[in-house]
């Protein structure tokens, strides 16, 4: 029985196109995740969703910072936007704020493709690459995903590991796992793409994500309105 429902939902899952279906997050205005290195709580990541006619706005903020023996070594604060219209993302923009590096993107649809002005990357991209926001589902069937803070473009392969039963403060949720990593097995380590997601399996709204990167990352839903 979970087999033949694992290629149920691979086939629902895998066959939505990139932007598709964007709609039915429009009901959410607020999604708010705490952001744990180590087990210990460091800072936030904000969504805020609204409706305006035929477009969806998303705007979202990550903002955390590393404490060691009470000092920060390390500070972290990304703003961006992304624009949707009947469905289809035609403007990302993001500012980043990396201890003193400065990053951006700046990415619109134009004739079918997106065209980037990104710190890390300039050119144009296929529209079903999606910027790495994760809060979008459809980004499981996504060739590629574009940094949200640079531009930079991450080929991806997406493994669905099945469903799970996961406690997120007081309650259980049932969520449908995910792994995300690159497919460039030549990038270096801290390239490289490797992230867990999962998604409420009734809405597909995201939960919970976990990677390693000089420790052991979580973010878990805080509140969801």
């Amino acid at each position: 029985m979970f087999k033949i429902s694992k290629i149920f939902i691979f086939l629902i899952i895998f066959c939505i196109p990139a932007n598709a279906h964007v709609e039915h997050y429009s009901n959410l205005n607020r999604v708010e995740f705490d952001i744990y290195r180590n087990n210990n709580h460091i800072g936030k990541h904000i969504f805020s969703i609204e409706k305006n006619g035929s477009k969806l706005l998303v705007k979202s903020e990550i903002n955390f910072e590393i404490k060691k023996f009470g000092i920060v070594i390390y500070k972290y604060l990304l703003k961006s936007t992304e624009v949707f219209d009947n469905g289809m993302l035609i403007e990302f923009n993001s500012t980043t704020q990396q201890n003193k590096k400065q990053k951006y993107v700046n990415m619109k649809l134009k004739n079918d493709e997106y065209i980037i002005d990104g710190s890390s990357y300039k050119g144009t991209v296929p529209i079903d690459y999606m910027p790495g926001t994760w809060w979008n589902h459809s980004i499981v069937s996504s060739k590629a995903q574009i940094s949200p803070s640079s531009g930079r473009i991450i080929d991806q392969n997406v493994k669905f590991l099945g469903k799970e039963k996961i406690k997120i403060g007081h309650k259980i949720i049932d969520t449908l796992h995910f792994n995300f990593t690159s497919s460039d097995k030549k990038l270096s380590k801290d390239k490289k793409l490797n992230m867990h997601i999962w998604y409420e399996e009734n809405t597909l709204t995201w939960v919970k994500a976990y990677f390693k990167k000089k420790g052991e990352w979580e973010y878990r839903l805080q509140s969801l309105n």
